[in-house]
């Protein structure tokens, strides 16, 4: 084994949370950072043109090309579960949403955790701090700072009329989801600059790279924490990892922060010793620390993907993407203008609302798009067509993540557990039906569309709910694996200040700290976790 050397602060993980670490910490010219990354740069083209995440996902350059276990809520169906295997990690492969959640969720979060800290108030200039709004700056958005935030270079007739019919029933139309009320209907803001995705290896890292006090480790995959005994118990004073078919080991001398996201960080806690004694033992893992939760409380947001067929005046990417003139055209567009398909983030049009009158904040979040598939990775319809992707918001179900052997390069088990609660099944019920009233408003009716996915055979709760389950698919928002919480819950892995329960030296910073998952897309909301985390460590 080599040694890597001694620095002041290790980071697993160069993803959307380890490159906001990177770069706040190695600020400092006193410290000396390691940031270790399993996967390589992100110099592949497809990352950087937005529709591109079609080359990206279940792509081994760039994808760590999860499955989950076989689902009973999906009828048994198991899901390709994508997570960035590159520099900016899922930034560099995601639908590029640029989504806060609402001030409920972090105000949830610092109730859970007794640390007021994480209240809306509190996180909002965390936001503001990293965020570069197109629209300047403004009491709920920030400018000049890393992460470019601009509105979309497209439009289409069938999402204005979607948004028009929302409206029609009582979904108002907005032009800003990040206010902390995302209530209302619009097109989503995007991690973008000039039509080229602006991940969080551009916005975070780049800067920082060329710091003498920064060491970058590509290909690298870790192995285990180094856990020995400290002053007053389980200590980390590092890692051990393998790049190039060398064994590695780095030391820490004040912190290793763990970064991987809500799979790998849980799978590298487990392989250390870090989680539940009995499974541990039972996979030939010495327990060093009886930690529960690791892995347990995996939350995720379930689409349920409504596909409609248009019976005229259909302008749709399933048509305009069915020849060879109509690509070129496209393709042309986006070479001389950056604008049009080629641009587009995976979903343009998006809705917060309701799914009955019982719930105070909205519950429900579509992604609407003018072209539909199958499923991932298969070819456009060949007929005109759009899709409205529903998910709950605030799903009750709860999966976990666990490792199948004592390998460190073994995949984990993925089990979202999807609709396995009764209260689940009917908001995927009632999302089901509020889609249709959408699509039956009169906005909607110039193009007559027809269901096909799931089918209008489907009418009971009871037949909906299962229709969900066969419609249903992830949207890639994984956290809560390694949850925050108070010393005395037993199931937080995590407190306040994200420092792991029972080991000095060791903090988790990702989404997988995440105790409730937030209202929207989670992205932006791990890059502020991790602004916070850089803030807690560079006050100590």
């Amino acid at each position: 084994m080599e040694s890597a050397g001694s620095y002041d602060y290790i980071i697993i993980g160069a993803g959307s949370a380890g490159c906001v670490l990177a770069n706040r910490l190695s600020a400092d010219p006193n410290l000396e950072i390691l940031l270790i990354e399993a996967g390589g740069r992100d110099d592949y083209v497809w990352i950087h043109i937005p529709v591109g995440y079609l080359h990206c996902i279940d792509n081994p350059r760039t994808d760590w090309k999860f499955r989950t276990e076989a689902d009973p809520g999906l009828g048994g169906r198991s899901l390709l579960y994508p997570r960035g295997k590159v520099l900016g990690g899922s930034s560099s492969i995601n639908g590029m949403i640029y989504m806060r959640g609402q001030a409920g969720d972090y105000d949830r979060w610092a109730e859970l955790t007794g640390d007021a800290s994480w209240r809306w108030e509190s996180v909002l200039p965390l936001f503001k701090k990293s965020e570069d709004y197109y629209g300047g700056p403004s009491e709920f958005h920030g400018a000049g700072g890393l992460w470019r935030v601009e509105k979309q270079r497209l439009s289409w007739q069938i999402l204005d009329a979607f948004r028009d019919a929302a409206e029609q029933v009582g979904i108002r139309k907005t032009d800003d989801f990040n206010r902390g009320d995302n209530a209302g209907c619009g097109y989503f803001d995007v991690n973008q600059k000039r039509g080229i995705r602006w991940n969080t290896a551009k916005a975070f890292l780049r800067p920082a790279s060329k710091r003498p006090n920064l060491t970058i480790m590509t290909g690298c995959h870790v192995e285990r924490l180094q856990i020995g005994a400290g002053e007053n118990g389980p200590a980390c004073s590092g890692v051990i990892f393998t790049g190039g078919g060398t064994q590695y080991s780095a030391s820490a001398s004040k912190e290793t922060l763990v970064a991987a996201g809500a799979i790998g960080t849980p799978q590298i806690l487990q392989c250390s010793g870090i989680g539940p004694a009995e499974r541990l033992h039972q996979l030939g893992i010495r327990p060093l620390v009886d930690l529960p939760g690791v892995g347990e409380n995996l939350q995720d947001h379930l689409q349920l993907r409504m596909v409609y067929k248009l019976g005229k005046n259909a302008r749709t990417l399933n048509t305009m993407a069915a020849s060879w003139f109509g690509k070129m055209r496209i393709g042309l567009e986006y070479a001389m203008f950056q604008s049009g398909p080629m641009s587009m983030a995976p979903s343009q049009l998006g809705a917060f609302a309701k799914s009955n009158g019982a719930e105070r904040t909205p519950n429900l979040q579509y992604h609407v798009q003018p072209l539909s598939l199958e499923k991932f990775g298969d070819p456009l319809h060949t007929f005109p067509a759009f899709t409205a992707s529903v998910c709950n918001l605030r799903p009750t179900s709860r999966g976990h993540v666990r490792i199948a052997s004592a390998d460190p390069y073994a995949p984990p088990k993925i089990a979202p557990m999807y609709l396995s609660t009764a209260q689940d099944r009917k908001t995927a019920a009632e999302a089901l039906q509020l889609t249709r009233r959408i699509v039956a408003a009169p906005a909607m009716q110039a193009f007559a569309p027809e269901e096909f996915k799931p089918g209008s055979q489907y009418r009971s709760d009871e037949e909906l709910a299962a229709a969900a389950g066969a419609i249903g698919t992830t949207i890639f928002h994984p956290v809560g694996t390694c949850r925050m919480g108070r010393a005395d819950d037993p199931g937080a892995v995590v407190d306040g200040q994200l420092r792991v329960k029972g080991v000095a030296g060791l903090r988790v910073v990702d989404a997988s700290v995440m105790p409730f998952i937030t209202s929207g897309n989670t992205n932006s909301p791990t890059i502020m976790i991790a602004e916070k985390a850089a803030q807690l460590i560079r006050a100590v």
